[in-house]
């Protein structure tokens, strides 16, 4: 259902009439690295005459730690969804209410009434996507299909793997593994997983993020690998595919939010607003190759993004995704000290 849009407030009227007079001045960004296209910066650096400055993080927990410390000068963080309870909880973002905003009514209903920020007072979509395998054929001739891959590897991919150094994914994928579900506190399920982990890791080449080239160059033959990097890999690299685990797989949603100490915080209201436009949102997705959450984008979308296999789940594997919820303090105390077990 598309749900209408309610009547601007006060701030909302105001931010319309500073976008439509443009707006001037500056906007801090702390991303992902090598996820932000620069045409999208320019399209909104040209229409407001806001400069931008990007900054990159590589982790949820780098980002939280440094937001914590204060003392930086951003304005819009863009955390995963298991980590936007922790950043709203905290008291670390500005509730910007997005819901009440001129393009709100393009998010996907899907995206909407989400469990990390139901109504979306705080967030808007930046990209979702999948965490499975990317597998070099001409070395792996097997189903690329399953975590064992990463898990319990093949003799001719020990020692040519890299596995995403988040501990979310990686244990998420090895709990569905085991036949647990998502934040399990369950100790025997934690406990196989612990034992695989660790007897998966001396398997691995590398824990990093890696570039597309370290794959392509062939310095890995398989991965644990977020979609969109898989599917930048294929375009390099055909002999590469990407594997949905039929054990079970996680699904994730980037957000972007404001903080609460943003010097910025009208500009970044601006920016929460420009990529709920479906033209923008399609500029977002063609540079890091991932879904966005706005309806309408695809119409925008690179020919090779519409049908591609790792943004269209086949259908086979549909219902092995599980979207990832936050884990309670408690569980996530569990996963760390098997993590920090398993970084050894």
């Amino acid at each position: 259902m598309r749900l209408p849009i309610l009547i601007p407030t006060l701030s909302g009227l105001a931010m319309a009439a500073a976008g439509a007079a443009h707006a001037e001045g500056q906007l801090n960004i702390f991303n992902w690295g090598e996820y932000t296209n620069p045409e999208l910066i320019k399209k909104f650096e040209d229409t407001y005459d806001i400069k931008v400055t990007i900054t990159d993080f590589d982790s949820n927990d780098t980002a939280l730690a440094k937001a914590r410390q204060g003392g930086n000068d951003f304005d819009i963080v863009v955390p995963s969804s298991t980590f936007v309870p922790i950043w709203i909880a905290e008291g670390l973002l500005m509730e910007t209410r997005p819901d009440q905003m001129e393009n709100f009514h393009n998010i996907d209903p899907r995206w909407v009434d989400v469990s990390f920020d139901p109504g979306r007072h705080y967030t808007v979509p930046w990209q979702w996507g999948t965490t499975g395998v990317v597998v070099d054929t001409e070395v792996y001739k097997g189903d690329p299909n399953t975590s064992s891959i990463v898990l319990d590897p093949p003799a001719e991919l020990v020692g040519k793997i890299n596995v995403v150094p988040e501990m979310g994914d990686v244990m998420t994928l090895a709990i569905l593994a085991e036949g647990g579900q998502s934040c399990t506190d369950d100790m025997e399920v934690l406990k196989r997983v612990h034992e695989k982990l660790v007897a998966a890791k001396p398997k691995w080449l590398a824990m990093d993020y890696a570039s597309v080239e370290k794959f392509t160059g062939g310095d890995y033959a398989a991965g644990l690998i977020w979609s969109g990097g898989g599917m930048r890999i294929r375009l390099e690299a055909p002999r590469f595919v990407y594997g949905y685990p039929r054990e079970g797989y996680p699904i994730w949603m980037d957000n972007v939010a404001v903080l609460k100490s943003a010097p910025n915080a009208e500009n970044a209201k601006l920016f929460q607003n420009f990529i709920m436009d479906p033209e923008n949102a399609a500029l977002i997705s063609a540079y890091a190759r991932y879904a966005n959450g706005i309806s309408g984008s695809e119409a925008f979308m690179p020919e090779d993004m519409r049908d591609a296999p790792e943004i269209v789940i086949p259908a086979e594997f549909a219902e092995k995704g599980e979207f990832t919820p936050p884990c309670s303090p408690a569980v996530n105390e569990l996963y760390t000290r098997i993590w920090t077990d398993v970084l050894k």
